[in-house]
């Protein structure tokens, strides 16, 4: 059923323009691991407080530098190098492939914990010394550098084992669990058989099954989710849907709602045996309190800002001549710059739009969105000012990856300009530091620190796992862990 704007409207009227239909920020706090703050003018000094301040008990106290030079954390914590490349090994005998991303984790047997990690490998495999090894059966282009592997970690947190569980994809970056116990994982890439050296098309999403090897074999794209520049991906286990996002700009990108077919009942390796236009690709078409069309996430300013959502059907999802984002016309769908990671929970999906610039109407350096299925809205929970001097330690910018923690509220890794953190954003939406990356992948001159991926805790909630995308290093982090207030 459409959510027209007259009905948005009219419901809106009862709250305010800006303010949630479902309730005050305090109501909506009580959601275990929800995220909710006060309104604040994204144009004042410490939007969401991303300097760390608010009270000794927030957070987990100051970074302590590394005399390794690699992770910086609080006190009382520390880290594990789980993979590296060019040092740790797969089963077969290559290196652990470059270009760490997104991440998930899975329960193994006797105690141990699976990971399947990406590999952001874009382009021809001349391009990298460590592209995903061409395992065969594994393969779905053999010109192509990147894919997906499978991490053994033992209940000791020690490294075990590592194989591949896709290769000859591109550009592996984000991707999503689900229910079932399986990843997707994403190309964010466009290319067609012929660019770039591929042979064939790319901009798909994969299954990769962590528990059997053999599902894995003879890897094809679930095309029904479209052909464009994916991030991430979420699943509604309650309806089926499949939300997805889109990094791309000129235009700006696209949030996504796959509805599948009647009847279609999900479940391990079902999504591969779709026909390619099985079910409906939508995206969304966004409405303000008064009943405005929304043009660009980008527009709201205020956490608390909450948007009515229709969905537009799309028209040629496996883009055979123009892309998806550019087959709608202004006026017709709602963009957003750099849509990212995303993290199903308290039913429904946080959603990372990582920064906003000249491409959009206004400037900012991260939101964090929830979409509530039930209620077809988009609430805004997290919004960063823009960071003045990225080269300073102290002030949060560009989420990318995301999680919601166990201890509560979100954890975020930064994939912004300078310093690079992973941080922590709570219930009332203030913000504190996690972890710092300390390798400096640059010169004394001109430092250089490679972006935080992967973000995701073990099952049983005692170690978070992250990853330093360049040069390509695996960590887990264990600690005092308390819920965040």
């Amino acid at each position: 059923m459409s959510l027209s704007r007259r009905d948005f409207a009219k419901r809106s009227a009862y709250t305010g323009a800006g303010v949630a239909l479902v309730g005050s920020a305090g109501v909506l706090a009580t959601a275990p691991g929800a995220l909710a703050a006060e309104a604040t003018d994204a144009g004042a000094a410490g939007v969401a407080d991303n300097h760390g301040h608010g009270g000794a008990s927030l957070g987990y106290g100051p970074l302590v530098e590394d005399p390794k030079g690699i992770l910086a954390l609080p006190k009382g914590f520390r880290y594990k190098i789980i993979t590296r490349t060019g040092e740790t090994k797969l089963e077969s005998g290559e290196s652990t492939p470059s270009n760490h991303d997104g991440t998930a984790t899975f329960e193994g047997s006797r105690g141990a914990t699976l990971l399947v990690n990406n590999h952001e490998l874009a382009g021809p495999r001349s391009n990298w010394p460590h592209p995903v090894p061409l395992i065969e059966g594994l393969v779905y282009d053999p010109a192509a550098s990147g894919g997906c592997t499978v991490v053994e970690v033992s209940k000791h947190g020690d490294h075990v084992t590592e194989w591949v569980g896709i290769a000859g994809t591109a550009t592996n970056c984000a991707g999503g669990r689900t229910p079932w116990g399986t990843w997707l994982t994403c190309e964010e890439t466009e290319d067609k058989a012929g660019q770039n050296g591929m042979t064939k098309d790319h901009g798909y999403v994969f299954e990769v099954d962590p528990h059997d090897r053999k599902a894995n074999r003879d890897p094809k794209p679930i095309k029904a989710l479209g052909r464009y520049a994916h991030e991430a991906v979420v699943v509604d286990p309650k309806r089926g849907h499949l939300y997805l996002t889109e990094d791309a700009s000129g235009p700006n990108g696209l949030l996504y709602r796959w509805v599948p077919p009647h009847g279609f009942e999900h479940g391990r390796g079902k999504l591969g045996q779709l026909k390619d236009d099985a079910g409906v690709l939508q995206a969304p078409k966004c409405y303000d309190s008064g009943g405005n069309f929304v043009d660009d996430l980008s527009r709201a300013t205020k956490t608390g800002t909450v948007y009515g959502v229709d969905w537009e059907t799309v028209p040629d999802r496996d883009a055979k001549s123009v892309s998806v984002r550019k087959q709608f016309k202004d006026g017709e769908i709602t963009r957003a710059r750099k849509l990212e990671g995303m993290w199903w929970a308290d039913g429904g999906a946080y959603i990372v739009s990582s920064f906003a610039r000249k491409e959009s109407p206004v400037q900012h350096d991260g939101q964090v969105w929830f979409y509530d299925p039930k209620r077809r809205t988009l609430t805004l929970k997290v919004l960063l000012g823009v960071n003045p001097d990225p080269s300073k330690d102290g002030a949060f910018d560009g989420p990318d990856n995301i999680t919601v923690s166990p201890y509560g509220g979100l954890v975020i890794a930064e994939d912004g300009e300078g310093i690079q953190h992973l941080f922590g954003a709570t219930e009332d939406g203030r913000t504190y530091p996690i972890a710092r990356n300390d390798l400096n992948i640059g010169t004394a001159e001109e430092p250089e620190f490679s972006e935080f991926t992967g973000v995701v805790f073990s099952p049983d909630g005692s170690t978070l796992f992250a990853n330093i995308q360049v040069p390509g290093i695996m960590l887990a982090i264990t600690g005092p862990w308390r819920r965040q207030r």
